[in-house]
C-alpha cells in the first residue's frame, strides 16, 4: 500500500526486494545503447575496408561512400540518443546525428565535388564530431572506461581532422587510405565502448536473476 504523501513503495518477496520491473528497463537502455556502439563499429570497419581496398577509387565514389557512412551514422547516434537515460547525453547525441547528417548531406549536394571540397568536409565533420565526442564523455552516469574510451575516440576523430587539414592536397587515392584507416580505427574503438557499456547489463542481469 502506498504510503500518504503518494511515494511508491517497494514489495519484499521471500525477503527480496522486488526491483525487477525498475531494473529490467536499465537493462534494455544498456542493451540498446552497446547494440548501436557496436554497430556503429561494424559499419566504420566495413568502410574502411571498402575505402582502402576500392581499386581505382574515384572522387564521385568516396563521396557516395562517405555519405552513406555519415547517414547510417546519423542514424546510429539517435538510436543512442534515445537510449540514453538523461537530457544530457540526449541532446549530445543527438547532435552529433545532426552533424552526420549534414555533412553527408552537404557532401553529395555540394556541385562539382572535387578533392579538396571533400578533403575540408570530412575535416570539418571530423573536428565537430571528435569533440562532440569528448563532450558525451563527461556526461552524467559514465563509468571511468567508458569516460576514457569516449575522449579516445573523439582525439582519434580530431586528429583526423588535423591530419585532412594539413594536407588539403591530398587526392582520391590517399584520401581513401587516410579515411580508410580512421574507420577501421575508429570503429575498433566504438565495438571495444558497446563491450564495455554491455558490461553493467550482464551484472545487473545476474542481480535480476538472484532476486527472482
Amino acid at each position: 500500500m502506498a504510503p500518504a504523501g503518494g511515494a511508491p513503495t517497494v514489495a519484499m518477496s521471500g525477503g527480496r526486494f522486488a526491483y525487477a520491473p525498475v531494473a529490467k528497463g536499465v537493462l534494455v537502455v544498456l542493451k540498446s545503447t552497446s547494440t548501436s556502439l557496436i554497430l556503429l563499429g561494424v559499419l566504420g570497419v566495413i568502410v574502411g575496408i571498402i575505402a582502402i581496398a576500392w581499386p581505382g577509387v574515384t572522387i564521385l565514389a568516396l563521396v557516395i561512400l562517405f555519405s552513406i557512412y555519415a547517414f547510417i551514422a546519423a542514424g546510429l547516434q539517435t538510436m543512442r540518443a534515445f537510449s540514453s537515460g538523461g537530457a544530457g547525453p540526449v541532446l549530445g547525441h543527438l547532435l552529433l546525428a545532426l552533424i552526420n547528417l549534414a555533412a553527408g548531406v552537404i557532401a553529395i549536394i555540394w556541385p562539382g565535388p572535387t578533392a579538396l571540397v571533400l578533403v575540408l568536409v570530412v575535416a570539418v565533420w571530423a573536428y565537430v564530431a571528435g569533440f562532440g565526442e569528448i563532450f558525451a564523455a563527461f556526461g552524467p552516469g559514465e563509468t571511468a572506461g567508458q569516460r576514457a574510451m569516449f575522449i579516445l575516440t573523439g582525439l582519434i576523430s580530431v586528429a583526423f581532422g588535423v591530419v585532412l587539414s594539413s594536407r588539403p592536397g591530398v587526392g582520391a587515392v590517399t584520401l581513401a587510405l587516410l579515411f580508410g584507416l580512421f574507420s577501421m580505427i575508429y570503429g575498433v574503438s566504438q565495438i571495444a565502448l558497446g563491450v564495455q557499456v554491455r558490461h553493467p547489463g550482464r551484472t545487473l542481469q545476474s542481480v535480476m536473476k538472484d532476486a527472482a
